[in-house]
């Protein structure tokens, strides 16, 4: 800690650094930050930045629990490339002394910590953020920024990129600069949707990388002066393709091998990654709300096809190949890509739920099954379809699912006020009825003259 601390004083020192920023996020990773003047930094990497917990959401505590300290971690210094006399480090909260069971950072350390103690392994990830660019009304509703993206086929298309390329260039630009690598900035399926590849890393630089990832895309948004908003939110638009954040994972041990790839296999994945796999599988149900923990990703599943042709989101639970129409695909040897994953899920429980499902199939050495090959899913019939489980409609659904699941309510732990899961499944189903209480317009559409048949 000493020595991470002097390197942090002497490279802040070395950029000019004048302001420290403690990054934090709730569970559902609503980023939660406190600013403090550099020469203050040896108090906030000993007391960390105090926060009413009740105040900042989703984190377990009422407005009579006292303060939880943000604690930072030296070795996360982050110099922000648009405000360069500013740098960020990334916290986990605490409460008089211990790390906060009920925060997703934390809930992530655990489980990393457990296979790095019980195994010598650690977790690589790589995160793929899809994100819209919209611009608000006068009326409240939104719309595409770039009134100019109309084709029924944006995805790729040049044009795309070259209208937005003041907001991408500069985000490209900002990722290289913090040495993350950013190999591909593409225009997405959806019109105004876009995609800026990361590099991999350990899990949890990838989970803190994504947090600032969009903090740092709203500051250049808003910096820009044009009224954009860039959003993760997963289906935006009725008619348009969702937004995922599509995760890839593979296992490696202490001297650089990847425990998930095997060159003998027809797929290159080794039989603890195909037990990976079946705990992802089999758990699935049960993982759905953490890794879609909102109303609005589940308008993402199972819904009709955007004008592009596909909605790109997996509807059952299953695995494949190369195949982008199923919930876990293998694209190359040595590692495999959950496609489930909600744009704007919290990085760090997401990535924590599915490492506890994952690791329970390894313990058991669960078998995936069939993989599917190159089986467009989305045009299997019903009968082909009734052996796989479809993914929870609701977010209501998703909640229960996870308050049922056993193993991973071990997994993620508890506190002092319960399990993890029951006050996560609560704060969900009491969302879900916030939301199920709302008289929509396409309510008052079809009802308001009395009951009409919808075709």
């Amino acid at each position: 800690m000493t020595d991470s601390r002097e390197r942090l004083k002497e490279q802040a020192k070395k950029d000019g650094i004048e302001f420290f920023m403690a990054l934090g996020t709730e569970v559902n990773g609503k980023p939660c930050a406190s600013v403090a003047p550099a020469k203050y930094i040896d108090s906030l990497l000993d007391d960390g930045a105090a926060f009413a917990g009740f105040a900042a959401g989703g984190l377990n505590q009422t407005p009579a629990d006292g303060d939880i300290a943000f604690m930072p971690e030296a070795s996360t210094y982050t110099r922000m490339p648009w405000r360069p006399n500013m740098a960020v480090l990334h916290a986990s909260p605490y409460v008089k002394g211990e790390a906060w069971p009920y925060a997703s950072r934390v809930i992530l350390q655990n489980l990393l910590d457990k296979i790095k103690s019980e195994h010598g392994w650690t977790l690589k990830t790589g995160m793929e953020p899809e994100f819209f660019l919209v611009r608000r009304k006068e009326d409240g509703t939104i719309v595409m920024a770039d009134a100019l993206d109309t084709s029924v086929k944006p995805c790729y298309h040049a044009y795309g990129i070259e209208h937005a390329w003041p907001f991408l260039s500069k985000m490209s630009q900002y990722i290289n600069q913090l040495g993350w690598g950013s190999p591909a900035v593409d225009a997405e399926d959806g019109n105004g949707q876009y995609e800026v590849n990361i590099d991999y890393a350990d899990a949890m630089t990838t989970a803190d990388r994504l947090i600032f990832f969009r903090y740092m895309a709203h500051a250049v948004a808003f910096q820009d002066g044009q009224g954009i908003i860039p959003t993760f939110m997963g289906k935006p638009f009725t008619n348009n393709t969702g937004t995922g954040l599509n995760t890839h994972l593979s296992i490696w041990d202490d001297n650089g091998n990847n425990l998930f790839q095997d060159d003998q296999d027809a797929l290159g994945m080794s039989k603890l990654g195909y037990h990976f796999i079946a705990g992802v599988l089999k758990h699935s149900l049960g993982i759905q709300a953490l890794i879609g923990s909102n109303v609005n990703a589940y308008k993402r599943i199972g819904v009709p096809h955007p004008s592009s042709g596909s909605t790109w989101t997996p509807t059952h639970i299953m695995y494949g190949a190369n195949n982008r129409t199923t919930m876990i695909r293998i694209p190359a040897p040595g590692r495999f890509e959950h496609r489930g994953v909600d744009g704007g899920a919290s990085p760090h429980l997401a990535t924590a739920a599915i490492l506890a499902a994952g690791l329970d199939g390894i313990a058991r050495e669960l078998d995936p099954g069939e993989c599917l090959q190159e089986r467009n899913t989305y045009t299997m019939s019903q009968k082909e379809l009734s052996g796989y489980t479809r993914l929870p409609a609701t977010l209501w659904d998703a909640a229960n699912a996870l308050q049922e699941n056993e193993v991973i309510r071990k997994a993620l732990g508890k506190g002092p006020h319960g399990d993890f899961v029951d006050f996560f499944a609560q704060e969900k189903r009491d969302e879900f009825a916030m939301y199920h209480s709302q008289v929509t317009q396409w309510e008052i559409d079809h009802y308001l003259m009395g009951p009409a048949p919808m075709r």
